[in-house]
């Protein structure tokens, strides 16, 4: 069984690369005891803000048995999404992540013909495809099965690609070969301490969510509070700058999946066009996008608390 298990651990990450991800490692399938007094810390602090969602689930987030029945293994994706142009210098800035097409569907995708895969090559294998849309702790997974090692910024890092990369999972109820956790290479730095205007990494791998411009400008629905203006540095979805100014992202590459490639205007525009953007034009530029979860409105108030 042994050969076997080293034998479909090394046919689902050919597979995974073959499917477009950049790495695959693999876990096995418990409970995260490390990560729960650190999860229980933080919520206690109120660190998730209006993200009600982080407290519910607590022990699901911490044990995929208790998620996907009889799981063994918790396979982690990386799948690239770092641009090759980025937007026009005169414009309020959008997260990278969300230029292309809403990395839901792509991974989704990419996921589900991995689970296909698997059953062809290896039989009656059941599973769950997990695209930061429930209650698992992806970095955690990723990190410990030796994707890289979790950042001061709380970002998945390596040393080959930086940390451009959706994370994803696929939970199976199959034994597989573990890999082991990698090293921290942050070392002195604290170049995304300094520069996150609004000091949301509270501590060295702490951040607090409720002081994120990524959590104000998409997840908050009520008004911005009036204490951060004029701290966004013009973002008005998401934010990169803690891993802007991170060096391990100058290894990043960009990506060869056609589904990120940005809406042909949405590089060229400027801040004048962002802020006469109509809710047609919105819907053309973002018709499958993550900017959608903002809304029309949303974007709105963002880019308002922008200018005034």
């Amino acid at each position: 069984m042994n050969n076997n298990k080293s034998k479909y651990s090394q046919f689902i990450k050919a597979e995974a690369k073959r499917l477009g991800f950049i790495s695959c490692g693999i876990s096995k399938a418990q409970f995260l005891e490390e990560e729960a007094p650190r999860l229980e810390k933080w919520l206690k602090k109120n660190m998730q803000g209006e993200m009600h969602y982080m407290e519910n689930h607590f022990d699901k987030r911490l044990d995929p048995t208790k998620l996907v029945e009889d799981s063994k293994s918790v396979i982690s994706l990386l799948l690239n999404y770092y641009p090759e142009e980025t937007q026009n210098q005169n414009s309020f800035k959008l997260s990278k992540y969300a230029y292309g097409t809403d990395y839901h569907f792509v991974i989704k995708d990419k996921l589900k013909s991995l689970l296909n895969v698997i059953q062809e090559e290896i039989g009656d294998v059941h599973g769950r495809a997990f695209v930061d849309s429930a209650p698992v702790l992806d970095k955690a997974w990723a990190a410990k099965s030796g994707l890289g090692w979790i950042g001061k910024h709380s970002n998945l890092l390596t040393q080959q690609v930086g940390s451009f990369y959706f994370i994803a999972e696929l939970i199976i109820d199959l034994e597989l070969e573990y890999d082991l956790p990698t090293t921290d290479h942050c070392g002195t730095c604290t170049k995304c301490i300094d520069a996150c205007p609004t000091q949301a990494i509270t501590e060295p791998y702490v951040v607090d969510g409720s002081k994120c411009i990524s959590y104000f400008t998409i997840e908050l629905k009520d008004k911005i509070p009036t204490e951060f203006k004029g701290k966004f540095d013009d973002w008005m979805f998401g934010c990169d700058i803690c891993q802007d100014v991170c060096p391990w992202n100058r290894f990043s590459k960009p990506h060869n999946e056609p589904l990120f490639n940005p809406h042909p205007e949405l590089l060229s525009m400027t801040k004048k066009d962002w802020e006469e953007i109509t809710e047609d034009v919105f819907k053309e530029l973002f018709k499958n996008s993550a900017v959608k979860r903002t809304k029309f409105e949303g974007l709105k108030r963002n880019i308002n608390y922008l200018k005034e």
